[in-house]
């Protein structure tokens, strides 16, 4: 006896991977997913199901929506999918370049940061300067001259 394939409704596989409807919908109108119908209700397979699995995935690491849709596409291009592991291995070695690159960047900006407020703090918590004393000094026996001079 052949049992049939669990299928899923759309609120079923929202709530699991905490989607929003609307996002699965937007999936499906670029091909990622491809849902049966029923009526008006869309059925989804337990290929839907994986394909988002991996959509979700590659969103994660910061991989283009058609970046991902290439991958998948590559499925069926030969049966130890040979050419879909090569396309991901190479897309993920360029985003894991670009990853660290960023992270360099993040690192710099936040050493770059700490100085500034360590400097900034530093200031502030100084006395004013003993030039900047003198020189309040001066213009306030020159202001009280010349009001006496009134």
């Amino acid at each position: 006896m052949v049992r049939p394939e669990r299928t899923f409704t759309i609120s079923e596989l929202a709530r699991e991977f905490k989607v929003t409807p609307r996002a699965l919908r937007f999936y499906e109108d670029k091909g990622l997913l491809a849902p049966q119908r029923d009526g008006l209700n869309r059925v989804y397979s337990g290929r839907d199901r994986a394909r988002l699995v991996l959509v979700l995935k590659g969103k994660s690491v910061g991989l283009p929506l058609v970046e991902i849709k290439e991958l998948l596409d590559l499925y069926n291009a030969d049966e130890q999918h040979r050419a879909q592991n090569e396309a991901a291995l190479k897309k993920f070695r360029e985003r894991l370049v670009a990853l660290e690159e960023q992270r360099h960047d993040i690192e710099g900006a936040i050493d770059a940061l700490k100085d500034g407020i360590a400097r900034l703090e530093q200031v502030l918590a100084e006395k004013a300067p003993a030039a900047t004393i003198s020189a309040a000094r001066a213009y306030e026996r020159e202001a009280r001259r010349r009001l006496a001079e009134a």
